[in-house]
């Protein structure tokens, strides 16, 4: 059986003077990746997928070497696209953030609309899931991607979905596949993971 394990990456290095897409995971989010990499060792990893966003992929490179499972990369996994706009500091930053997903449909700023964010994001986890083979595969991606997939996997407007414990990241979702579905009915937090929802599951897979 395929299993899909959809993790948040944690902290990065916040830089104004750098495009957002390229910020890097903190010292602290790649630490809490490697204890995420320990928790898993011995589970049957059979790819780790990200999007092209740099603290994306450095979360799943940790993974990917650790567990030795190849690395795949697809755009499509990417936050939602705030171009228009660049660096936003708070608290600005996140009135915005509301704004998009209270108004789903309308580009706030310029930013990619919540509900075309949804639909790609919807379409690369189609692609994942395509491909997964039996045992795990763990896609590393973002905040507000796992909202989006969340509200379509709950079946609920987008905004009144369950939300990720952390606010600095490092969530995870347990997702069963074919077709994809939610495993339990809540977020985990990373730090946590071999105690929260699931992880009976995926400790019975162990090799």
């Amino acid at each position: 059986m395929a299993r899909i394990l959809f993790v948040t990456h944690p902290e990065v290095v916040i830089d104004p003077d750098v495009p957002v897409p390229r910020w890097p995971l903190s010292a602290k989010g790649r630490a809490r990746m490697e204890a995420l990499a320990e928790a898993l060792t011995g589970l049957p990893v059979r790819a780790v997928w990200s999007s092209d966003e740099q603290k994306a992929m450095d979360g799943a490179a940790i993974l990917s070497e650790r567990l030795r499972a190849p690395h795949q990369v697809d755009s499509r996994l990417g936050e939602n696209d705030r171009s228009a706009t660049g660096y936003i500091a708070p608290p600005r930053f996140w009135e915005v953030v509301a704004a998009f997903f209270a108004h789903p449909d309308d580009s706030v700023l310029g930013w990619e609309t919540a509900r075309d964010a949804q639909n790609r994001i919807l379409a690369a986890m189609e692609r994942v899931e395509g491909e997964a083979k039996p045992g795990l595969t763990i896609v590393v991606s973002h905040g507000g991607v796992g909202q989006l997939l969340t509200a379509a996997l709950q079946k609920v407007a987008i905004g009144q979905e369950s939300k990720a414990p952390n606010p600095s990241g490092g969530g995870y979702l347990l997702l069963g596949t074919s077709p994809l579905r939610r495993v339990g009915d809540s977020w985990g937090d990373i730090d946590t993971i071999t105690s929260g929802p699931g992880w009976a599951e995926l400790s019975a897979m162990r090799l």
